[in-house]
């Protein structure tokens, strides 16, 4: 069975955020580390577009909240979490977080895109160029680097793809370079477009 075919069956044919039951897609839950069946949630256009674009989000659509985060499913619980931490200056979203239990690892999920954050607390990561970076981007090394460590060198023009951010300091991601997962300074790439 696909992916698509498993989560269809895993939710009843049915978003696993809102319940509507049409026009349904696999979105998989950023960052990306596993995508599959944990890592993905079956969702509507409605629900994916207002998640990816939090300006056109309407607060009513994600009452729905009030019965998702009790799903069984670690990524339908951890987007839960997520939207409810996104509307949880209207109210009735912070009780539902109050009442909501995530076990550790679902909870360090949830918050690796940092999110929950308030916009002070935040930890911006930008590109040479000052473009902002998000956990699951790709980036390109703008010069040749020298990996700590080894003999390794990661040549200019090397692509690094799926990053994930350093929470603690804005100057540090982590990728791939071949089989090696490696610390960069965001000093030194650049974040490609989705079309390179």
């Amino acid at each position: 069975m696909s992916l698509l075919q498993d989560l269809e069956t895993r939710s009843g044919n049915q978003c696993e955020l809102c319940t509507v039951t049409n026009n349904l897609s696999v979105y998989e839950v950023k960052p990306v580390s596993t995508g599959g069946v944990d890592g993905s949630v079956l969702a509507c256009d409605t629900c994916v577009n207002q998640i990816e674009n939090p300006e056109t989000t309407d607060v009513n659509h994600w009452r729905c909240l009030n019965d998702a985060m009790w799903s069984e499913y670690r990524a339908v619980k951890v987007l839960a979490w997520r939207m409810l931490h996104r509307l949880k200056k209207e109210g009735w979203p912070q009780d539902l977080l109050d009442m909501m239990y995530l076990e550790d690892e679902e909870l360090r999920f949830a918050e690796a895109t940092g999110e929950h954050l308030d916009e002070s607390e935040k930890v911006v990561h930008r590109d040479v160029n000052g473009t902002i970076l998000q956990a699951g981007d790709s980036v390109v090394l703008i010069k040749d680097l020298k990996v700590k460590g080894s003999s390794m060198v990661a040549k200019q023009g090397t692509a690094v793809r799926r990053i994930s951010l350093d929470r603690e300091n804005a100057k540090y991601i982590e990728g791939k370079v071949g089989a090696t997962q490696i610390v960069i300074i965001t000093d030194y790439v650049k974040k490609m477009s989705d079309k390179e």
